[in-house]
């Protein structure tokens, strides 16, 4: 084949390779769209008047309907074929899974599915727009490297994707937890049980806070289903994956242990949270000054010296001219 005509063919296998791709994924969804319609209609009548699950609602995300639906469902089969350790994905992901809110069955072969996909598409991205844009030259050295670097962020974008999930949702059950804290407190000084005051809680404060009033219902969902509370609560430790809870957590245990005062020591460690939030909060306005330095710099004080020096050089440059 002639050096030309090169180009041309790599466009052409392109083209037919997405086309082909695209008429077997519209296949699928054609095939599968009754399949899904009725596992919907099967779920919902299997969810009333049973419990619901916080984030699990539907069952996992490829049942649900859309193109976000059908693009969920596609990873889970391609993550399924994928060669991967089952047993690391049940002890290393799902936990993390958990700390992201994230409850479904298929999120590891999703997650699995969207790495291989996006290692795939980001170099024939780049190859494509090499073949649409021949007039941009770039040494093949530079594009290797270039398919290299995206593969690899491809193969590394959902890590990324799930940390910053998992520190989002931290963060927001951290903006809640004192005053869920404080709540308690005042349930269990009003006569309540421990496990009663948390059921009340989380349903005070789904309005405020839904993520931390969903872990605590399914706290209660697990002592209802017959778990000890002193599991129960290292679960709910393990999924909110904040330090102020482990130590909440240890505080109950022990309280649990030895038979002390639990409204005692919940008003005792509420307290503490109380002023731990004063400090970070002073700690964020001591900060201030020192992050405007450089805006203020940068931004603020050219325009001053404008404006305030600006007369007196245009006076200047008159008066010199005029000797």
């Amino acid at each position: 084949m002639q050096p030309e005509y090169l180009p041309l063919a790599l466009a052409a296998t392109i083209f037919f390779t997405v086309l082909f791709a695209a008429v077997g994924i519209l296949q699928i969804i054609r095939t599968s769209s009754r399949k899904q319609v009725l596992m919907q209609k099967v779920q919902a009548a299997g969810h009333k008047g049973s419990f619901a699950v916080p984030g699990h609602a539907g069952g996992d995300a490829a049942a649900k309907p859309g193109i976000g639906g059908y693009i969920a469902g596609l990873l889970d089969r391609l993550g399924r074929r994928l060669p991967r350790d089952k047993a690391a994905d049940h002890t290393l992901l799902r936990p993390r899974f958990l700390k992201a809110g994230i409850r479904s069955d298929k999120a590891p072969a999703v997650f699995w599915g969207s790495k291989a996909a996006l290692a795939v598409l980001l170099p024939l991205g780049y190859i494509f727009f090499r073949v649409s844009a021949p007039h941009i030259v770039i040494s093949p050295g530079i594009s290797i490297g270039v398919v290299t670097i995206l593969g690899l962020a491809g193969f590394y974008i959902p890590n990324l994707w799930l940390t910053h999930k998992i520190q989002q949702r931290r963060q927001k059950i951290l903006e809640g937890f004192p005053d869920a804290l404080d709540l308690l407190v005042v349930c269990v000084e009003a006569g309540m049980g421990l496990d009663g005051a948390m059921n009340r809680v989380s349903r005070e404060s789904r309005s405020s806070n839904k993520v931390l009033s969903d872990e605590l219902h399914l706290f209660n969902l697990e002592i209802r289903a017959g778990m000890q509370r002193k599991e129960a609560l290292k679960n709910l430790a393990m999924r909110t994956d904040l330090e102020e809870v482990h130590n909440l957590v240890t505080l109950l245990i022990q309280t649990d242990r030895f038979g002390t005062s639990v409204s005692q020591a919940l008003k005792v460690y509420s307290d503490t949270l109380r002023n731990q939030r004063f400090q970070r909060a002073e700690e964020k306005a001591a900060k201030l000054p020192v992050k405007l330095l450089f805006p203020l710099i940068l931004f603020i004080f050219p325009a001053l010296f404008v404006i305030i020096l600006g007369p007196a050089a245009i006076r200047i440059y008159q008066t010199l001219l005029q000797m």
